[in-house]
């Protein structure tokens, strides 16, 4: 389980950050970013993949109301289609850190990739199963992600955005075939492109 060891080894405020939503075929890039104080963290903290829905709303609710400071920011399609997934990954995760209400001396941050942030930085792989506090931004990431979605579904109705999020699951394959891509498909991507005739 995920703990505070890497938060220990680092002086002021540590955030951790994690991002959700780099592989769909539609929709933003989301990024979180979580200072917590180790004696108020909420319990049972983990890599949002490993938690079940309710859990995670759950624990967002107590990550929000519970933490030292907490932030969650977004990369457009327009951005992703500028900059590329990889890039825009970084702006989101630096709005994200930049957004908190206090500022953050250290970041940890998931994955192997050193984004440039506002901060000094360690990059952690698997850093959700191994930080409590990349544990916490990776929940917050995904749930912040997962509602806007269910909220596109009602904007943009046919394509299954609440049930799929985004990701290229048949139903949204044959959908995206059938009504053609919305607004807040990835047309920078080959494989949208190529699902609607224009690859």
């Amino acid at each position: 389980m995920p703990d505070f060891s890497l938060e220990a080894a680092c002086l002021g405020p540590v955030c951790g950050v994690d991002e959700a939503g780099r592989g769909p075929l539609a929709g933003p890039v989301c990024a979180a970013a979580v200072i917590l104080d180790p004696a108020t963290a909420p319990a049972g903290l983990d890599d949002s993949k490993k938690l079940t829905a309710r859990k995670r709303d759950a624990l967002a609710v107590e990550i929000k109301a519970r933490s030292v400071a907490w932030c969650v920011a977004y990369a457009s399609v327009e951005e992703i289609a500028e900059l590329n997934i990889l890039h825009a990954t970084g702006l989101a995760m630096h709005r994200a850190v930049t957004g908190l209400s206090v500022t953050a001396a250290f970041a940890l941050v998931d994955g192997n990739y050193r984004f440039k942030l506002p901060c000094a930085l360690q990059t952690v792989v698997k850093g959700d199963g191994l930080s409590a506090s990349i544990a916490a931004a990776s929940i917050l990431a995904k749930t912040a992600r997962d509602q806007l979605m269910v909220e596109m579904d009602a904007v943009h109705p046919g394509y299954g955005f609440a049930g799929h999020k985004g990701y290229g699951a048949p139903v949204h394959l044959e959908a995206l075939r059938r009504l053609g891509p919305s607004p807040i498909h990835r047309m920078s991507w080959g494989a949208v492109r190529a699902m609607v005739g224009e690859g």
